[in-house]
This record gives C-alpha cells, sequence and structure tokens, in this order.
C-alpha cells in the first residue's frame, strides 16, 4: 500500500485537476502516469446535457475506434447452422450456436464479451432478455449487432467496435485504447469517440450538449478535456 500511495501522489503531483488540457497535451500526461504492472486501459468520461429518463433524450450507439480498444473480444453468434455458421465461425466468432447456445446461456455459461444474433434468431435470443439484457448483452438491431451480415458484424466486434449508451445521470464512459498504445493512436480514438458521441446527439436534448470531458488512466488520476480541441479537428 505504501508504494501505491507515493505512486498515486507522484501522479496527482503531475497534474493541475483544476486546470483544461488539450487532448494531445492530456493523452501525453494520462500516458506518463500510467505506471501499474499492468497495461492500464485509456477511460473516457463524458457529461451530457441530456436527461435519459426521457426517450427523445437517450443516446446509444456503437463506434469503431480507428486503432481497436486493446482488448481481446470474445464473440458470440446466434445463427442456424449453415452458411451463416460458416461466414461468423471466418470471421473469427468464437462462439457460435443456436438453440444450443441459448441452453448453455441459461445454464450460466456466457464467456464472451459480445453478442451478434441473426434476425431469425430473435425468437430464441428474446427468452435471453433477463439474462443478457442487464450484463449490456442483449443484440440490437440499432447498434448493428441483430443482422444478416454477421460476418461484418464479427469483425468489427473483433476489430475495436465499442457500444456506449447513457447512463441515468447522463454520463457516457468507455475504454479508448490502453496505455501501450501511441499518443497518436490514443489521439484518434479519443476523436472517434467523441465524434460518435456528438452526432448521437438526441433530439430531444437542450442547450449545452457535451458538458465536460475527462481522461484517465484504469488507475491515475483524471484530467479535464478543453471541449473545443476535443471536438474539432486539429
Amino acid at each position: 500500500m505504501a508504494k501505491l500511495g507515493k505512486r498515486l501522489k507522484a501522479a496527482n503531483a503531475a497534474v493541475n485537476r483544476d486546470a483544461f488540457y488539450a487532448l494531445d497535451e492530456a493523452v501525453k500526461l494520462v500516458k506518463s502516469n500510467a505506471k501499474a504492472k499492468f497495461d492500464e486501459t485509456i477511460e473516457i468520461a463524458m457529461n451530457l446535457g441530456i436527461d435519459p429518463r426521457h426517450a427523445d433524450q437517450m443516446v446509444r450507439g456503437v463506434v469503431n475506434l480507428p486503432n481497436g480498444t486493446g482488448k481481446t473480444v470474445r464473440v458470440a453468434v446466434f445463427v442456424r447452422p449453415g452458411p451463416k455458421a460458416d461466414e461468423a465461425l471466418a470471421a473469427g466468432a468464437d462462439i457460435v450456436g443456436a438453440d444450443d447456445l441459448a441452453e448453455k446461456i441459461l445454464a450460466g455459461e456466457m464467456n464472451f464479451d459480445r453478442c451478434i444474433a441473426t434476425p431469425d434468431m430473435m425468437g430464441v435470443v428474446g427468452k435471453l432478455g433477463k439474462v443478457l439484457g442487464p450484463r449490456g448483452l442483449m443484440p440490437n438491431p440499432k447498434l448493428g449487432t441483430v443482422t444478416p451480415n454477421v460476418g461484418e458484424a464479427v469483425k468489427a466486434a473483433k476489430a475495436g467496435a465499442v457500444e456506449f449508451r447513457a447512463e441515468k445521470t447522463g454520463i457516457v464512459h468507455a475504454g479508448v485504447g490502453k496505455a501501450s498504445f501511441g499518443e497518436q493512436e490514443l489521439v484518434e480514438n479519443v476523436r472517434a469517440f467523441i465524434d460518435a458521441i456528438s452526432r448521437a446527439k438526441p433530439t430531444g436534448a437542450k442547450g449545452t450538449y457535451i458538458e465536460k470531458i475527462s481522461l484517465s488512466s484504469t488507475m491515475g488520476p483524471g484530467l479535464k478535456l478543453d471541449v473545443a480541441t476535443a471536438t474539432t479537428a486539429g
């Protein structure tokens, strides 16, 4: 604990928690302070001027990060045996099944991070809503996870597709890479995520939409981003 305390003190001393940093500077500082013994995740949190309790103010979607997430994603696909199942496997799916997969999930076997389904399988998948839903694993056509193009969906999930959804307080957060990534790779990923949130602005949002943005590593202090530098190309 003494070492952890010293590391955190040093990290906090290296940043100004009240300042607003340009995106490239924030990325550099967050990377330099990520000194844990594991490859820390770089995380973004955005405070939005919305009230997700209203249907016309919900922010939800998916974004393909240009440089991936640095995380190994296990993908399960609900699909009938045949060409589509072969397509999913060829694209890199870790688990492929139909009713048999549903039975495994009901028995508690859920060793996957993303779930995709063909439209004709939603009758089976729908019965798993109470199990998959709370874990954020329920396939959804709006997120591209209910689709006949299972090969493309699997490749996107493996390459670094990140789903996002605003919490009740209007905060959206996600991992946008690893501390081992290059600074430019992280800057590109952060911009891609912020751009996706900007495009997802709901019709019911009034006033300032993106209020605050912060960046941090798993074990490091959070930095406030200058919203203007983070939301414009540069």
